[in-house]
């Protein structure tokens, strides 16, 4: 399902599922390894004297494809209230330098866990970033779309992300500032890391960092707890 490696002062956690779509197991998988991430911390380093980062990563030709429809589109409220909207809300906030190293496509809820890092490291040959839900039909909730639109630098590439399913490949989403950097396939991880590895020393402000990110993305954050299911709610049994 996933595996969580340290390189470092760097943890690396995996996604190892087939096209690593989201679901309950998954989801939740992902949360404790979050949480093991931040108990080895303050386990190590109590006073945060220490460079920490994280970076994930998929494997294969893909980052994500998303939500695994199938087993959460009958369970919305659950699966986004009790798991999905938590994760968003706590990588756009985690207290370290988050990296994502997207190997291949990272589609739908896929861009959105992208997106909900700081930093981005892009294959520069294959694959695409894309929010297809225009395309499937489906709504999205208000904190997944908040989360996209606190990301994308301007209205015309928001619209073409959210209207047109537009697929963005890596030199497009470098030149829009989507992605901090694109490497061929076998420098993704490793520029990555190296990435991580640069801005570890600012954990060493702790708490300090939850902070100043959940002030910066205040209203998606927001939207993440308190916006539950929008029209995701109405949409009901056509997802």
């Amino acid at each position: 399902m996933m595996t969580l490696s340290r390189h470092g002062c760097v943890f690396l956690l995996t996604l190892q599922r087939a096209d690593n779509r989201f679901d309950f197991e998954s989801t939740k998988a992902i949360l404790t390894a979050l949480d093991e991430v931040e108990a080895v911390v303050e386990k190590e380093d109590p006073t945060r004297s220490q460079p920490w980062a994280l970076v994930t990563t998929g494997h294969d030709r893909i980052y994500s494809n998303g939500l695994d429809p199938s087993k959460v589109f009958a369970h919305m409220k659950d699966f986004t209230g009790q798991l999905f909207h938590p994760l968003l809300r706590r990588m756009l906030t985690f207290p370290m330098p988050t990296v994502a190293a997207i190997n291949g496509h990272a589609f739908a809820g896929g861009l959105m866990f992208a997106m909900a890092h700081d930093y981005r490291v892009m294959r520069s040959d294959r694959g695409f970033l894309c929010l297809n839900e225009i395309d499937m039909p489906a709504p999205l909730t208000p904190g997944m779309l908040a989360v996209v639109r606190a990301k994308f630098p301007d209205p015309a590439s928001l619209r073409n992300c959210l209207l047109q399913a537009h697929r963005f490949g890596a030199t497009e989403a470098l030149k829009l500032g989507l992605v901090d950097a694109i490497a061929e396939a076998d420098k993704v991880l490793p520029t990555a890391i190296a990435l991580a590895e640069q801005w570890s020393p600012k954990a060493k402000a702790g708490a300090v960092m939850t902070m100043i990110k959940e002030e910066m993305y205040q209203d998606t954050v927001h939207a993440l707890r308190e916006g539950g299911l929008g029209h995701v709610g109405s949409f009901g049994s056509k997802l």
